[in-house]
Formats: C-alpha cells, structure tokens, sequence
C-alpha cells in the first residue's frame, strides 16, 4: 500500500470528522492525560487494518505506543485482541472513530473475499473485485481483497480498456469499438470486451480482443462457450455470482471470477476499541 497516500487519506478522513476540535475529549480531558486502548475483534474472519492503526494513531501524536497482536490476514474469532494503543487520551478519543470505520469495513472485505476464495479451491478459477468500491477508498477497499487472498481487476479507467455494452452500443459494434480502441493504444494496454450472447463471443476473438468477460452467463452457458475461446485469450465471469453459485461457476473453466459483492454490499466486521482494564478483559479468548 503507498503510504504516503495513506497518510494523506487520513488526515482528510480526520478534517472532516474533527473540524474545529473534539468538544467532547478536549473539555474533558487534558492534553496530559494519558490512556490505553485496547482493540478486540466481536466477529469471526480474516483481520485487516494493521496500518491503518499504525499510521492513524501516529498523525494524531508520535508519541502513540503501539502493539499490534494481529497482522493483517490473519484469522482471527469473537474476543480476541487485535492491537494496544496507549497515548494521550484526547488523541486516542478522537482517533477512535475513524479507524475503527476503515478497519471495520477492510475486515470485512477481508473476510467476504476470504470466503469466496475458499468457494474456487480445487478449480483454476481465481477471484478478482470490481470498480464498485466507495469513491475516495479504493486503495483501502483494494488491499483488502488482496489481503484476504484474491486479486485486483483494474484499479480505474486508466490503467485498462473494458468494452461494455454502452461502449459497444455507441460505437456500433464490438468488432469498431476494439478496432478504434487499439488504433489508438500502446502494445501494454489489454483490451477486455464484455459479451452477452455467442455471436458477440465470436465476434469479440475476431476483433482481437485481450479478455473475454461472460456477462451474466450461467455456468452451463460459460462451460459449452469456452471451447471457441483461444488459449491466447483471458476469460471472465461477471454478474449474478454469489457464494451460493460461485463454485459452479468456478468449475465451469473459467479463468477469472470478478465479484462487485466484494466491495459493495459488505457488512461491517464488528470490532471495539475499549478501555484497558485490569486483568483479562472479559471479550478475550484464554
């Protein structure tokens, strides 16, 4: 992850929450006062975030004293502890907030891609996300799909050309969008056509086409298609694909597996940032 970018993610994320200044810790407490927090996981899956509370805590006061008892990727289960933060208590008040967003959401991608993964094992299928992230957290919602074992597909509309159907509506064809896209392409650049129906598959590998996307094709269509599909050319399925379907689609032979649920529907990996007592806090696995 660019760290640098990172940073200047977090300090955005903590203008807009922080404005003016937290009226709650700062007329409460003093600048001096110091505190712990400690971080506990109250789902089961994959953990995700360790630099966000790194990086986090440390914009707010370089002094932070933190210890990370998980990495990210690890599996972790309800009560246990994920990381000790202790620091000046309005700086770890006013940290809480945001990182537990962003690590709560990264989990839970983790997870939902973790889950996934494991749905393609014993095929050659592999996994990959979409553009369907929130806008400004892209880069977080796409290291966590990699943390929890898939891949990325491409990170913006700059870095790949996919061809879909409103692009092949304007254009005319699939056979003049291609030709007028690498008229004007340099040689790294692939070219991924999106189809829905067999004379659109066929007429994607005449044109030329880098990647072939089956958009919302069942597994029974992909799997009497591919045959047609040159070895040379990288194939897709998009569209309708759950945990509950995914592995059927999985064993149809198709190479790539693009899944918007990813990053779009998540729900939230519950994790609490709680005072340090002492002893064993009650959440924590013995």
């Amino acid at each position: 992850m660019n760290i640098i970018k990172l940073e200047e993610m977090l300090k955005q994320f903590y203008n807009e929450d922080i404005g003016d200044g937290d009226l709650s810790s700062e007329l409460i407490f003093t600048a001096d006062q110091k505190g712990t927090f400690s971080f506990y996981a109250k789902d089961s899956g994959i953990f995700c975030g360790a630099l966000i509370i790194e990086h986090g805590f440390l914009l707010l006061d370089s002094s932070m004293d933190i210890i990370l008892h998980k990495k990210d990727g690890d599996a972790v289960n309800t009560g246990d502890l994920l990381a000790i933060v202790k620091g000046p208590l309005q700086k770890l008040l006013i940290g809480e907030r945001v990182i537990l967003n962003l690590i709560q959401r990264m989990s839970a991608i983790a997870t939902a891609t973790n889950l996934a993964v494991r749905e393609t094992a014993g095929t050659g299928a592999k996994i990959c996300d979409t553009r369907k992230t929130i806008p400004g957290l892209r880069m977080l919602d796409k290291y966590a799909v990699r943390v929890g074992g898939a891949f990325n597909h491409r990170s913006g509309l700059y870095d790949a050309i996919m061809l879909k159907d409103n692009h092949i509506a304007f254009a005319g064809s699939i056979s003049k969008a291609v030709q007028a896209a690498r008229s004007k392409v340099g040689h790294t650049v692939k070219i991924e056509v999106e189809i829905e129906t067999k004379d659109q598959l066929k007429e994607a590998i005449a044109s030329g086409a880098d990647i072939i996307m089956f958009d919302n094709r069942t597994p029974e269509e992909i799997q009497a298609w591919l045959p047609a599909v040159p070895a040379h050319i990288a194939t897709e399925a998009s569209g309708g694909i759950t945990l509950d379907n995914l592995h059927a689609y999985a064993e149809s032979g198709i190479q790539w597996i693009s899944l918007g649920a990813l990053t779009h529907s998540v729900k939230a990996f519950d994790i609490s940032a709680l005072v340090q007592m002492k002893g064993d806090h009650p959440l924590v696995n013995n």
